[in-house]
């Protein structure tokens, strides 16, 4: 049998509940991981040139570009004719000449701006959206229509229209300072869009991800059920399953403690704050978990709660668990259809734990923390899904309300189970079971 622990309940922590308090202070911290930086860049202008073959007038011709030598950088470049009046030859006006048009909305391209050809006002909006950082969010299904008229409609819908049609967002400078600027070359494949050829930014792998790694060293491993409870002949014969569940839940939680205090940036909050985030979270931790281990089962119809131990319906039935069943099976169902990998795993289970409403004492901690998980997630999915990588991200954020909704009912559970009094249950489980944090 394991040794009980405690865990504070309320904000006010530091003497009541020395138990967990220990817990948390006996393990190392570790630190966050570093950031993304972009890198500067520039478009791409045409150049003009000049036919002096008859030796008494010129023709003032604007070429497409024959090399990649004969390409120049420009952030503003448009169209122009060394006479500055707009006469090109059979007295045609520069109005009269068809016109490239943007990519984005349709109105008329000032030149390639961020590697496509572009108006000014997508130019300036895009440019608007990196430098600021901007985040944008659709009113409606994401898929409005952006033209000349109503490309201020939505600036969603704007800025991923900007994105489809071959903007780059590494073509922005961020440092507003002049020179070190990208060149560019056109791609053969596509006209309308460029491919930067220096400079460009390393591409970034799982490796990199410090966040992963520490997360990756830190995953506990699957526990066995104990004997002893089992042996114990004190539970009744009905009642012995209730028992190994309520062994297996209270071992979880000890290593749960273990795992969150190595992840980069738990340490940064406050003692207070890190308990309040592990109690109002450990059961959907738990949950994704169980779902996690029993992924393999998925078609059995069976939960793994230990190496050693697995649970069907009909043993849930017969112990009372079976709406508790049913919760789990469902998460097992939806990451399954997912098929989600290690690596999306474990940085989902650390942002549940980031992801609690909690009422917190620096909140602007536990954002920082969540942020740098999310980040994370992202980069990650990104390079195991390039194809595909924003709707598995999207896909693993919908997994979270259904973890929510296990937490409630394990918690229901288990205190129905505590007021019966039908099993053991030790302190660290009781005090984790009984803080109302949300």
């Amino acid at each position: 049998m394991m040794t009980d622990t405690g865990v504070v309940v309320t904000g006010a922590v530091s003497s009541e509940m020395p138990h967990v308090k220990k817990e948390l202070e006996g393990m190392t911290d570790c630190s966050p991981s570093n950031s993304d930086m972009y890198s500067p860049s520039t478009t791409v202008m045409q150049e003009t040139t000049i036919d002096y073959s008859d030796g008494k007038h010129y023709d003032n011709k604007i070429q497409s570009p024959g090399s990649p030598e004969r390409q120049f950088c420009s952030s503003t470049t448009q169209p122009h004719t060394d006479s500055g009046i707009g006469v090109m030859e059979d007295g045609l006006k520069e109005d009269d000449v068809p016109r490239r048009l943007c990519l984005v909305c349709g109105d008329v391209a000032s030149g390639f701006h961020y590697g496509v050809a572009s108006c000014e006002a997508c130019k300036a909006f895009f440019k608007r959206t990196i430098q600021g950082n901007i985040e944008y969010t659709c009113p409606a299904a994401g898929e409005c229509e952006i033209n000349k008229r109503r490309r201020k409609a939505c600036q969603a819908c704007r800025f991923r229209k900007c994105l489809r049609s071959g903007m780059l967002k590494e073509g922005v400078r961020l440092d507003r300072v002049r020179g070190g600027r990208q060149k560019y070359r056109r791609n053969p494949d596509c006209p309308y869009q460029v491919q930067v050829v220096s400079a460009q930014k390393p591409v970034l792998q799982l490796e990199d991800i410090k966040m992963l790694e520490a997360l990756a060293s830190c995953e506990p491993d699957c526990i066995e059920i104990n004997t002893a409870t089992v042996e114990n002949g004190n539970i009744k014969q009905e009642h012995k399953t209730l028992s190994i569940l309520s062994d297996l839940f209270d071992r979880e939680l000890v290593s749960i403690i273990g795992w969150a205090k190595q992840i980069p940036g738990f340490t940064d909050l406050s003692l207070n704050d890190q308990m309040r985030l592990l109690q109002s979270t450990w059961a959907e931790i738990l949950t994704l978990t169980l779902a996690y281990r029993s992924m393999p089962l998925q078609s059995l119809r069976r939960l793994k709660f230990a190496s050693d131990f697995t649970l069907d319906e009909n043993q849930s039935r017969d112990c009372g668990a079976f709406e508790l069943y049913q919760a789990c099976c469902c998460v097992v169902e939806r990451i399954d259809n997912l098929v989600i990998l290690k690596e999306e795993y474990y940085l989902l289970k650390a942002l549940v734990l980031a992801n609690s409403d909690v009422r917190l004492e620096e909140y602007h901690s536990l954002r920082k923390f969540r942020d740098t998980i999310l980040a994370a997630l992202t980069d990650a999915v990104g390079i195991l899904r390039p194809s595909g990588a924003v709707q598995q991200v999207q896909q693993l954020l919908l997994c979270m309300p259904a973890l929510r909704q296990a937490d409630q009912i394990v918690r229901r559970f288990w205190s129905e189970v505590h007021q019966q009094d039908l099993v053991p249950m030790n302190k660290l489980f009781l005090e984790m079971l009984e803080a109302c944090c949300r």
